[in-house]
């Protein structure tokens, strides 16, 4: 096939260098066609839906070609996941994928028509509505069941090791190493069927990728090259599988970024195939400590032996993360370096942020948080649907945060919703949704809510949520650049159709309407201005949310005018202390439970205008001991994730206000978080 006879050239054009950085032009041969499309996925071209668009290309007659036009990058063969990985497609990109060949209009239709269909990878747009969320929630920290587990260490990750191979010639290297693949085929088309089975369709497909790298023929042009200049199968293996891993690495977006961990992976699978060394996660019973989480060790490991698991590498977004909380084993992330040998008895607490080796009291303290938090979750279900009144009759409404119709069904016990993210629920969206399409969504999340308020958040796009359609220049650092409201004073256009359609459903039913990322008393001007343009219904409440430390200093000018203001405790901790917690080296700064970040919130609490109500919708709301904390300092509303609204409202009805007003008190006063989560 063409396709075949040219696989990787054009990749390797890109990365030596001959094609322009700025070209846009048509990358298909002589005679070739093209399109243009949108990316719209949340995390852009990712390993899922590249493998996807992989699978496609490969099932035509046809050299097919991709270009990032954003961005310059490429042109790319489509055929190979590395080398698509390279173009660092991130949601709003354009690419131009060209085609030649005797079925290249056939090959470019079916592109155009997955990217339509957002290349697979989310909700899908039935009859002019989207539909959000429709399967479980997943990956959400305090939202994934029990966040503690204690057991003895299960210790994994390190390098495979080649050392003991005994290499053949060259005939012989290339022949082992397509039975290494063919195994590891097999054995992830098993986890695949098991986890389809066991946990669901979406989550299956995380395999898809993995499965397309062991016959991207890019790869393997290099590994059979190498052993045909007389490297071992492992030694041309691990260097190729390295090299790929290292291109997902230098991407911009941190959840393509950590489809590293899938690359090696699938790295060391067919090393420990080739060498004759087997995996032993499976039948160990304890809790599993690793390097990295790949959606095969987490798909494959026994939940009733493994307790827990924990990584040492920092994020939540990772395809293993998401498999192992689905199965409802506790995750614990970004433990770092700390030392654990194999065998003796480790424990986590997710919510205290806490990881301990050999624990003193042997672990039973641990063991008393599993069968209490197992308890508090039993029968904060139950009574749901109780309201939330302290031991000292102080009622507290707690809210739901949701992306979408589903998320709003799936809230037990929600009084409403105090954030309903827009750019969520449009998020895979490659044209701005009209009034009329927001209308409905806005009328089905109430409805889902039986008529309780909610809280509607205008577009908040910039930093990591870009929207499709409203592609953003690139910036040096976009968290701190056109970000929430500052992006809408140059594109008016999209926030007035927004708030006409938050307009005419509060004529209808309670609504909220909240405008993120302000920073200046300037900016609530013209948001209300904005606002009165459209001819807000009577009694419209109307506020912001606090975000950024300067929003908090000068609160009272900038609630003058409020109604309401709320909370998001992730930036504001993020801007507080000057670090990402993506970022692993300085993760562990960004903690919501920071003194300063208290004082913060103590300080809008105090300093908001008589009548202005005060709410926190950050990941501090949707920790029990912490939203106690925070109802201590003051705030009058809490939203949190869904699933742990019901906690929460138990966690409130054993309080005393009296006693929860004078511990934030103190807390305030604190040197640290640790010491905040010691009182």
């Amino acid at each position: 096939m063409v396709a075949e006879a040219s696989r990787g050239l054009a990749g390797k054009q890109d990365h030596l260098g001959d094609g322009s950085a700025g070209e846009s032009a048509p990358v298909a041969v002589e005679g070739g066609e093209f399109v243009e499309v949108a990316v719209g996925n949340e995390h852009g071209l990712h390993a899922r839906p590249a493998a996807r668009l992989v699978r496609l290309v490969q099932g035509f007659d046809a050299r097919v070609t991709v270009m990032n036009v954003t961005t310059g990058k490429g042109p790319v063969d489509a055929g190979s996941l590395s080398l698509v990985a390279t173009l660092n497609a991130q949601r709003g990109h354009r690419l131009r994928v060209g085609a030649s060949g005797a079925e290249a209009g056939e090959a470019l239709a079916a592109v155009r028509a997955l990217a339509e269909r957002g290349f697979d990878d989310g909700p899908a747009v039935v009859g002019g509505a989207v539909v959000v969320g429709a399967g479980r929630a997943l990956g959400g920290g305090s939202g994934s069941g029990l966040d503690v587990a204690v057991g003895v260490a299960i210790v994994t990750g390190g390098e495979v090791e080649l050392g003991g191979y005994r290499a053949g010639d060259g005939e012989v290297e290339r022949r082992r190493l397509k039975d290494a693949l063919r195994s590891v085929g097999d054995q992830l088309t098993v986890l695949q069927g098991k986890t389809a089975e066991a946990v669901g369709a979406a989550e299956a497909e995380i395999f898809d990728a993995q499965l397309a790298m062991l016959d991207d023929l890019t790869t393997l042009d290099a590994v059979f090259s190498a052993i045909a200049d007389g490297e071992s199968a492992p030694e041309a293996w691990k260097v190729a599988m390295d090299a790929v891993a290292a291109r997902f690495e230098e991407l911009d977006d941190a959840y393509q970024r950590e489809r590293a961990q899938d690359v090696r992976s699938v790295r060391d699978r067919v090393l420990r195939v080739l060498t004759g060394q087997s995996e032993t996660t499976q039948a160990a019973s304890g809790l599993l400590v690793v390097r990295e989480l790949d959606a095969a060790t987490a798909a494959g490991v026994d939940a009733e032996r493994v307790v827990g698991i924990a990584v040492r590498a920092a994020g939540t977004t990772g395809h293993g993360v998401i498999v192992a909380r689905s199965r409802g084993i506790p995750v614990i992330t970004g433990i770092g370096d700390v030392e654990v040998p194999g065998g003796v008895l480790v424990g986590f607490d997710v919510r205290a942020g806490e990881f301990v080796v050999e624990p003193a009291d042997g672990g039973e303290r641990l063991r008393a948080v599993v069968r209490e938090r197992s308890a508090e979750r039993e029968t904060a279900l139950v009574e749901a649907e109780r309201p939330a009144v302290t031991l000292d009759g102080r009622t507290v409404s707690v809210f739901a945060n949701v992306g979408s119709v589903q998320d709003a069904a799936d809230a037990r016990g929600a009084d409403g919703s105090g954030l309903v993210r827009t750019e969520v629920l449009f998020g895979e969206r490659r044209v701005a949704p009209t009034v009329d399409e927001q209308v409905e969504a806005f009328r089905a999340i109430a409805a889902a809510f039986g008529g309780k308020p909610i809280t509607i958040r205008t577009w908040d796009v910039g930093g990591d949520k870009p929207l499709a359609f409203l592609p953003q220049e690139r910036e040096a650092n976009p968290f701190l650049g056109e970000r929430g409201i500052r992006v809408f004073r140059r594109r008016p256009e999209l926030l007035r159709d927004q708030l006409r359609a938050i307009c005419q459903v509060a004529a209808e039913t309670p609504v909220q309407v909240m405008f993120p990322m302000v920073t200046t008393a300037d900016e609530v001007a013209w948001a209300l201005q904005e606002l009165k343009a459209v001819d807000p219904p009577q009694g419209l409440k109307v506020g912001i949310m606090i975000e950024v430390p300067a929003a908090a200093l000068r609160i009272a000018t900038l609630a003058a005018r409020l109604d309401f203001v709320s909370i998001g405790t992730n930036d504001l901790t993020q801007y507080t202390t000057a670090s990402d917690r993506g970022n692993s080296a300085v993760a562990g700064l960004a903690d919501g439970l920071d003194p300063a970040v208290l004082q913060l919130i103590d300080r809008v609490v105090r300093g908001v205008p008589e009548g202005v109500e005060v709410a926190v919708c950050g990941d501090l709301a949707s920790d029990p001991a912490a939203a106690v904390l925070l109802v201590g300092l003051g705030v009058h509303e809490l939203s949190a994730v869904g699933p742990q609204v019901p906690t929460i409202k138990a966690r409130l009805r054993e309080t005393d206000l009296a006693a929860a007003t004078a511990r934030a008190a103190e807390a305030l006063q604190l040197a640290s978080a640790a010491e905040v989560r010691a009182q």
